[in-house]
């Protein structure tokens, strides 16, 4: 083993981050990324949007990222046990690590119902399943998608742009209306309805018949030819488990550093929950700009600098051509106050206990740059 050495698992944006931030900041070791994935380190957000609609190629995530930060990348060969010190993957190659950055990301939660889990029913992760969803999407007139996340909400209007017919099953009476409240679930409403796309709204799902066909509790059934299961992520926990890492509300527990229980090892992105200086609490984050943020602080850690993760969690959607920004804890609002603009624009803050712990733009980027450092700070929001 050299004298020094990083091992990341996983390709997504924490990992990728991870290695390229410990060589910016002065790590002279080896590195090497493991992955279970076939493709090399991509771009996520275009799989629901232009990937899926066939307008746009596969993006890289670093272009000649193995050759310009001097990594070994090795695809599709699954780490299966996190050691002491070392990793064993699927292909039974050791590779023993100086320091580890845990980036195993999130799977896909497909519900515990009858037929949920039929192989024709699509799920969306990865490049692999944008190219599966869009080869089936091209032979059907129709699609269900069920769940009406951001993932949902972006795959439903591809679709739509496809020319299928396409039918959101929502289990609120809104889009996202526990998570970003009722009048900003109005706008995604519209947004969807106006791409085309039926909402089944407060309707349950209770089963999936041979793929094709689901049963709701509003409607007994719908037939398609294409189901979609847009119903959650899972953080793919399952090394950590078995390596005796801290687990804690089912994320790998972390300090600030983005360091586990266990010596020499990290953890970054969907995977971590994470402690945030700025919140003064844990958070569990799912967003991609967050995966490249913690990511850069296990990197800078593994290089030993002094870095910690104590940004504002936060993300971009585009739902057809409309850029929702947001930025938040995430952890809970006790007033959504939303605020329209003349322009179509709008701003949504949200405060708890008076004082502000997210913001949702649209066409109103001069409020999301100011929600941030409100939030961060724990300000009152503004009244106007």
């Amino acid at each position: 083993m050299d004298a020094e050495n990083l091992i990341v698992i996983g390709s997504g944006p924490a990992g990728v981050s991870a290695a390229r931030a410990y060589r910016e900041a002065g790590g002279t070791g080896g590195v090497r990324v493991l992955t279970a994935d076939a493709d090399p380190p991509y771009e996520r957000p275009p799989l629901s949007k232009e990937f899926l609609r066939g307008e746009a190629e596969l993006s890289p995530l670093d272009e000649d990222f193995a050759a310009k930060h001097d990594i070994t990348v090795t695809l599709g060969d699954a780490v299966t046990e996190l050691g002491d010190h070392e990793v064993r993957t699927a292909a039974g190659a050791v590779h023993p690590f100086t320091t580890c950055v845990l980036a195993t990301g999130s799977e896909p939660v497909r519900p515990d119902l009858p037929g949920a889990d039929h192989a024709d029913v699509r799920t969306l992760r990865s490049a692999a399943d944008s190219r599966e969803l869009r080869a089936a999407a091209s032979g059907v007139r129709s699609a269900i998608v069920v769940g009406a996340g951001f993932i949902g909400c972006e795959a439903a209007v591809s679709l739509s742009r496809l020319g299928l017919q396409v039918t959101v099953v929502c289990p609120d009476d809104v889009p996202q209306e526990k998570r970003l409240g009722r009048e900003a679930g109005g706008f995604l409403l519209r947004w969807l309805k106006t791409e085309g796309v039926s909402v089944l709204r407060g309707t349950k799902l209770l089963s999936v018949e041979g793929g094709y066909r689901v049963r709701t509790d509003l409607v007994p059934i719908l037939d398609a030819g294409l189901v979609v299961l847009a119903t959650g992520v899972r953080p793919r926990i399952g090394l950590a488990e078995a390596a005796g890492l801290t687990i804690e509300n089912g994320r790998v527990r972390t300090d600030e550093h983005l360091r586990t229980s266990k010596a020499g090892v990290l953890a970054a992105g969907d995977v971590a929950l994470a402690h945030n200086p700025a919140a003064g609490r844990a958070l569990a984050v799912e967003h991609w700009g967050e995966g490249l943020a913690m990511g850069e602080v296990a990197g800078r850690t593994a290089a030993g600098q002094d870095a910690a993760w104590d940004a504002v969690p936060g993300f971009w959607s585009v739902i057809g051509d409309r850029v929702l920004k947001y930025a938040a804890w995430g952890d809970g609002f006790d007033r959504a106050r939303p605020l329209p603009r003349d322009d179509g624009g709008f701003t949504v803050w949200y405060e708890r206990d008076g004082k502000a712990v997210g913001v949702l733009t649209h066409e109103a980027d001069e409020d999301y740059e100011r929600g941030q450092d409100l939030v961060r700070r724990g300000a009152p929001i503004p009244e106007s």
